[in-house]
């Protein structure tokens, strides 16, 4: 269907892990080395709903930036910049919660989540940044985002309030309706301690994620204390159902090998758990190493970060303060 514009994002919350780079961060250099229009965004106004240390948030923008770099996002090929640089996302998003519906939103249940049962305590900001995401999305007119399943409802928010703008102003072709891209095999990869929660970096155990900053010793050491269980390495994909943590551990093993993971059982049929855990083990430092040492020299260079996100942030400015213009006037400023 030719070339997509791509917009993706990612919170610079810190601790980016092996779960960020099969999930996401390998689709996007994937998707831009198929010469996509990609645009990758380290969304600082998303992670302030909930409160940052300040000086913790600079840090982990770097980092951030850092990894996309690192994981060989290239900032000649994609735009690479920082949401709260240009301001025109946050005018989009004021404009368009003026589109949205507040049923629209009640509907989202990641919120809900969030939130807890005392959500008279979460922040306003926590509730309307489905439509700040919208507004990131359709002021590039990216036609297609990639999108995990727990951010799919937000991505259905994006394109009702383009369809619903596009007919207030009777303006049919004005925003692009984005289309998701979801990916089919590995998008969730899980604790390494409980295989029924997804990896995650405010899990309070670091033994449970692979962090793209750990050292080899230190991924050799959790691969080792992951949780498998007594029977014999499984045979067939069925079995793999009711076995969560073998089932994560075949499927970083098959995401990394870029394989199937009827292929991946194939490969270690008749072998026990220690045989796997140490192939593991090695592909896992032959792909992350190499990631890992990167961002801690690229860490070390400030400018060069800082340098790439400006020039990122003038590429994006560019394009969205026309589109920003634009939606103003159909407004009547």
């Amino acid at each position: 269907m030719g070339v997509k514009k791509i917009f993706s994002g990612v919170q610079p919350t810190g601790n980016l892990h092996l779960g960020n780079y099969i999930g996401a961060i390998k689709n996007f250099v994937d998707l831009q080395n198929e010469s996509n229009d990609c645009i990758f965004c380290v969304v600082d106004l998303h992670a302030v709903t909930v409160k940052q240390d300040p000086k913790l948030l600079k840090k982990n923008i770097r980092e951030t930036t850092a990894t996309f770099l690192a994981c060989g996002i290239n900032p000649q090929k994609s735009i690479i910049f920082n949401q709260s640089s240009v301001s025109s996302h946050s005018e989009a998003s004021w404009l368009l919660s003026c589109v949205a519906r507040m049923g629209w939103l009640n509907r989202m249940t990641q919120f809900k989540e969030k939130a807890g049962k005392d959500r008279e305590k979460a922040s306003v900001g926590l509730y309307i940044y489905p439509v700040l995401m919208a507004a990131d999305i359709l002021l590039y007119d990216a036609t297609h985002v990639p999108v995990g399943e727990d951010q799919k409802q937000h991505l259905e928010l994006a394109r009702d309030i383009s369809k619903k703008f596009n007919t207030d102003f009777e303006a049919p072709d004005f925003f692009k309706i984005p289309e998701p891209l979801i990916q089919k095999s590995f998008a969730r990869i899980m604790s390494l301690k409980d295989g029924t929660k997804k990896m995650s970096k405010s899990d309070p155990s670091d033994l449970s994620r692979i962090n793209l900053t750990d050292t080899d010793n230190e991924i050799i050491n959790k691969i080792k204390k992951a949780k498998t269980d007594t029977n014999l390495f499984p045979t067939d994909t069925y079995s793999l159902k009711s076995r969560p943590e073998i089932e994560n551990l075949i499927g970083i093993y098959s995401s990394l090998k870029e394989k199937k993971l009827e292929d991946s059982l194939n490969d270690f049929k008749d072998q026990n758990f220690s045989f796997f855990k140490d192939k593991l083990s090695e592909l896992i430092l032959k792909k992350i190493s190499p990631i890992s040492k990167e961002i801690k020299r690229l860490n070390a260079d400030k400018g060069y970060i800082d340098q790439v996100l400006k020039d990122g942030n003038d590429k994006a400015n560019e394009i969205a303060s026309k589109k920003i213009e634009n939606i103003k006037k159909k407004f009547g400023f």
